[in-house]
């Protein structure tokens, strides 16, 4: 069974998988949100009935100081909606810190061109959240 790992922001929400035996994670898409939870549960429908999932991991946005914030108030709520719609699946929650910052760099150092850069950094966070997830597990 897979991992899908989710970056979830306030406009986009990056979506990264792990292979069938969970020893690899790559990106899979940007949802954009625009301000709607729906959009982003249907995609995760159509997602979730391509992959076998059992983990749903959500990268907790938590300051320097390892605090809750605002964002993470509106992250526990989107947990609680998943929660309830995917009552079957294991909602499992990891410090995202500074995945962002990670992902520019890594987007930097690949010279990735700055207008795609915005289309796909949700992307690579959640791959980092669900790599920091399983490295933790081994």
């Amino acid at each position: 069974m897979r991992k899908l790992g989710i970056d979830y922001g306030d406009a986009r929400v990056g979506v990264a998988i792990t292979d069938p035996l969970n020893i690899t994670v790559q990106g899979l898409e940007t949802i954009e949100r625009n301000n709607s939870d729906r959009i982003v549960l249907k995609r995760l429908d159509e997602i979730l009935e391509k992959y076998e999932v059992d983990t749903i991991v959500v990268g907790m946005p938590l300051n320097l100081k390892g605090e809750k914030t605002v964002r993470a108030e509106i992250t526990e709520k989107f947990i609680h909606k998943l929660k309830c719609k995917y009552n079957k699946i294991k909602i499992e929650t990891i410090d995202e810190r500074l995945t962002t910052v990670a992902a520019h760099k890594t987007m930097n150092f690949l010279d990735i061109n700055k207008n795609k850069k915005r289309n796909i950094v949700d992307t690579i966070s959640a791959v980092y959240i669900l790599e920091t997830y399983i490295n933790k597990a081994k």
